[in-house]
């Protein structure tokens, strides 16, 4: 369909909209919207504009609770820095960031399952060496990590990039601080050639998510608290494989029930053991400073392009309409020539 557009004679070219109403004015705005050729941001915006519209339609919204719905958004965006995502924060309380992930990101039994990102992965944090500390001193009560990185087959991945961060003893990353001058309480290493790798950080705690702005407001409003369990963040990538973005949860902390951004998965649940004598004496630490051990299992980009097509085609199956799976594995609009 052509681009809406004048002629010589400064007629309009392009779909006509008439007899605008409650009933008509989904379908108008879906045609008006599809003129061009993407197929897939065709098949999104339909699906954008029917959810959206349908929406209003249920819940009878008013133009007052639009206006609101406006501010609050236009408050998010205001709140928004290079060191904080109010926009990522309002996904992640709304369940919204663990799902994209798992549709992104499928995972078979046997491999280890993703959760969301966060609000406070920076770009900026060092590569250390094995058994290097990623911490400044006096931020919590010492943690070794040490890890092993595989296929789910249990076949070692040498050479592959393990991102951690988490906050420190008071709740707080580091870019919740005004005089951050350098990455602290996040570092990265590298594994081994038996798929190993050994970091020190610090026990982590449970803490507030950022609730002094937009976000906090509507929790507050609805009555939920914003705290999360104590938890260590993990980005795992290696060349051919599929990029792990997971987080490990402490076992009975306080908030594993109710963690105010979904997180918490079953499988990501750990617990820590004291490190002992023998341990401390090769990590030059103390034997009741505590470790925690962990398996990650990652699956090859190939093994996750199947993945993602084979729900992504069921999950099609299931909308009955006239869409198709392109090259990437995703739903979009079938052309109509």
């Amino acid at each position: 369909m052509p681009a809406q557009h004048t002629n010589g004679n400064s007629r309009p070219v392009g779909p006509k909209i008439t007899d605008m109403s409650d009933d008509t004015i989904t379908e108008n705005t879906i045609l008006v919207n599809s003129q061009h050729k993407d197929y897939r941001l065709l098949f999104i915006l339909k699906k954008l504009v029917q959810h959206l519209h349908d929406f209003a339609r249920e819940t009878r919204l008013t133009t007052d609770e639009w206006e609101q719905g406006i501010k609050f958004l236009t408050e998010c965006g205001k709140m928004c820095s290079d060191i904080r995502q109010e926009f990522v924060l309002l996904s992640d309380v709304l369940g919204l960031s663990v799902l994209v992930d798992s549709i992104s990101h499928p995972k078979p039994d046997n491999a280890t399952i993703g959760t969301l990102l966060g609000p406070f992965h920076t770009h900026d944090a060092e590569t250390v060496e094995q058994g290097d500390s990623i911490c400044s001193e006096g931020k919590g009560e010492p943690l070794l990590i040490e890890g092993l990185l595989t296929d789910p087959n249990g076949q070692p991945i040498e050479d592959g990039t393990i991102d951690i961060w988490h906050c420190d003893e008071n709740g707080f990353y580091d870019t919740q601080y005004s005089n951050r001058e350098h990455p602290d309480m996040r570092g990265i290493v590298k594994t081994d050639k038996e798929g190993k790798f050994i970091i020190k950080c610090t026990r982590p705690v449970p803490y507030p998510i950022p609730h002094d702005g937009p976000v906090g407001k509507l929790l507050k409003k609805i009555n939920r608290h914003p705290f999360r369990p104590a938890h260590l963040h993990f980005i795992i990538e290696k060349p051919g494989y599929d990029k792990l973005i997971t987080a490990l949860y402490a076992k009975n902390d306080p908030y594993e029930t109710s963690d105010a951004v979904f997180g918490v998965k079953s499988s990501l649940l750990f617990e820590l053991d004291k490190l002992g004598d023998a341990k401390a004496k090769l990590y030059d630490m103390k034997p009741d400073d505590w470790l925690l051990r962990w398996h990650f299992k990652i699956i090859t980009e190939e093994e996750s392009r199947k993945l993602v097509l084979k729900r992504n085609s069921e999950a099609v199956k299931k909308l009955g309409e006239d869409v198709r799976i392109n090259n990437e594995g995703l739903p979009e609009a079938a052309p109509l020539d």
